[in-house]
């Protein structure tokens, strides 16, 4: 049963009865029912709906191979086909630091004797930086009047001006290595004298400062010694005494050259080499 278009629905039917009365329903009206008059309001244009393209079809997804026609769609995505997967290559070889270009502190130790100030002269002369040297025993024969000579006996006035001439030694080396220039420290320390030793240098020079022990054989300490002059040239017993204290170094840890056999360019070289480990790996002390 059609009903016109605008009248209300009928009531709900009950199965197996008459329609059920709701309150307010006084049934469909006679005849058809005149709509509602509309106030007159004026069309407001509206802009024309901006055109989109269509999207193509099958549009690929960045980051992911385009899936073709007739394959699987489930979001699988093909690998390229295998191959022989190469020996990864040796990593570069480590440069070793070349000592002769490099701006360092080092500190050469050695009994009287040792050679240690002619080849820290000669590898001061040689370097391709400037390079300064700066001998702890010139520093101490500054004082002139009053000098107390540890020939003479080693009490507490030569442990002062000994003390004074380390840190104007280190002074020095701090200096020219704020302006770009390495220097090279020789000094007769002992490994059994912690108060005046590597503890001291350290402090003043810096943690940067390379020790290097040298230490030739007693004989050839003896025969050094004999050629030497003034105040410089010791008792074959202190030189005995010395070089026997000077034996702790051994196990200490810092490299120890032993120059009996070689003259003073080869000790040069071999000092080089030595830096150049102790860069690499400094040590400990």
């Amino acid at each position: 049963m059609q009903h016109a278009v605008g009248s209300p629905l009928p009531p709900p039917h009950r199965p197996g009865g008459a329609p059920q009365q709701q309150p307010g329903y006084l049934g469909a009206p006679s005849g058809p029912v005149p709509p509602a008059p509309q106030p007159a309001v004026p069309p407001v244009p509206h802009p024309p709906a901006p055109q989109h393209a269509p999207a193509p079809p099958h549009a690929p997804v960045p980051g992911h191979a385009p899936v073709a026609q007739g394959t699987d769609t489930t979001g699988h995505v093909p690998l390229p086909p295998g191959g022989p997967v190469p020996m990864p290559s040796a990593p570069p070889a480590p440069t070793v630091p070349d000592p002769a270009a490099t701006t360092l502190a080092v500190l050469l130790i050695g009994p009287a004797g040792a050679g240690k100030t002619s080849v820290a002269k000669f590898w001061a002369d040689h370097r391709r930086v400037p390079t300064a040297h700066v001998s702890l025993d010139d520093v101490r024969e500054w004082v002139r009047s009053g000098f107390a000579d540890p020939q003479s006996g080693w009490n507490d006035h030569s442990e002062a001006q000994y003390r004074l001439a380390r840190r104007t030694c280190g002074f020095a080396a701090r200096n020219f290595l704020a302006n770009g220039i390495s220097c090279i420290l020789d000094d007769a320390i002992f490994p059994d004298r912690p108060a005046v030793g590597l503890g001291g240098w350290k402090r003043h020079v810096g943690p940067g400062l390379l020790p290097v022990v040298l230490l030739p054989g007693l004989e050839v300490v003896l025969e050094r010694n004999a050629e030497r002059s003034g105040n410089r040239r010791l008792a074959d017993e202190e030189v005995a005494r010395i070089h026997g204290r000077m034996a702790g170094w051994y196990g200490s840890g810092l490299p120890i050259i032993d120059n009996s056999q070689l003259d003073v360019p080869a000790t040069a070289r071999v000092l080089d080499d030595v830096l150049a480990r102790a860069i690499a790996s400094p040590p400990k002390w």
